[in-house]
């Protein structure tokens, strides 16, 4: 399937950003080092606090400069002030062709071990996943971007592994390092509301080709110091009270079949929150059911007909237990 309008270079289109993320770093509470082969690396919450202006510059970043990221203090949940939203009038290129973390990256064994999951535009001059093959989207560039969602910094040896991969030079790469726990990590995480739905919508089978437009938004939890617990409100957060509104051509069958199949309520591990889900699978994300990972609630537009199809459910009570707010 190849995308149409597909920008001739996501990497250089994305440079200009993440120059200006550099310009701006010390008023975002953001630590930029060049290392000694001189990869760049941004630390966006590991040795620094960070910020959800960071947060969401990277979001925009991760989505490859394809996509929009904004903060309200209004939203689904009443009396919660932080909230999140991200369109894209090419949210499949954005998302799945940036923003998804599909690239997996490691190095080392043991205790010692460093893993990560690579986001951003870097990921299209790799090439490492097979779902190019069927996005059909392709990308030249001399520069390459990926944000990584660690709290350590990369060893050496596997940025210049990277830069091989993406072929570019070392100090033409860039890494942005950003910690779940951090204000920046949580903002990036749940900035994703988008494209989980995406990625669920490819899984399901449909036709990538008849989404043509794109917005999604969700609440914006308090950082937790413990890692299981950010990553289960950042999840929880989309799980319990995201919501998508995708704009598609087709058929309305294959629409409504997409909203009925597309809410988090849909999988069989729906229900708890998302930390304990992830400790009783052993904190293997294989052995979770890979249709909870989806919004809370979704519409979808079928701009053929003219309908609307709506489904799934706002869990206002299980959302303010996971972020830690007394009832």
């Amino acid at each position: 399937m190849a995308l149409q309008n597909n920008p001739a270079s996501m990497n250089r289109h994305t440079r200009s950003l993440v120059d200006s993320l550099l310009l701006d770093s010390a008023s975002l509470r953001l630590l930029p080092q060049q290392l000694e082969n001189g990869v760049t690396v941004i630390d966006a919450g590991i040795k620094c606090h960070g910020g959800l202006e960071a947060g969401r510059r990277i979001a925009e970043i991760c989505m490859g400069g394809q996509g929009h990221v904004s903060l309200q203090a209004a939203g689904t949940v009443s009396g919660w002030t932080s909230n999140i939203t991200v369109h894209s009038n090419q949210p499949v290129l954005a998302c799945l062709g940036s923003q998804y973390a599909g690239w997996s990256l490691s190095h080392g064994e043991g205790k010692s071990a460093f893993h990560a999951l690579g986001s951003g535009p870097g990921r299209i001059l790799a090439r490492k996943e097979k779902l190019y093959d069927h996005l059909g989207i392709e990308d030249s560039a001399d520069c390459a971007t990926l944000v990584l969602e660690v709290d350590q910094p990369p060893p050496l040896e596997l940025t210049e592994r990277i830069a091989l991969d993406c072929g570019v030079l070392p100090e033409q790469l860039r890494l942005i390092l950003t910690p779940t726990r951090s204000l920046a990590g949580t903002t990036q995480v749940v900035a994703r509301v988008l494209e989980v739905a995406l990625h669920k919508a490819h899984e399901l089978g449909f036709e990538l080709r008849h989404i043509v437009d794109g917005l999604a938004t969700a609440p914006l939890p308090p950082p937790a110091p413990d890692f299981l617990q950010a990553m289960g409100r950042t999840n929880d957060a989309i799980l319990f009270a995201g919501q998508i509104h995708l704009f598609v051509t087709g058929e309305d069958s294959a629409a409504q079949a997409l909203a009925e199949a597309l809410p988090s309520s849909t999988s069989s591990d729906y229900g708890r929150p998302f930390a304990e889900i992830f400790k009783s699978c052993e904190y293997d994300f294989f052995k979770i059911d890979r249709l909870l990972f989806s919004p809370a609630r979704i519409t979808v537009s079928n701009l053929d007909s003219g309908r609307s199809f709506t489904h799934g459910v706002i869990d206002h009570e299980q959302l303010l237990v996971s972020f830690g707010v007394s009832l």
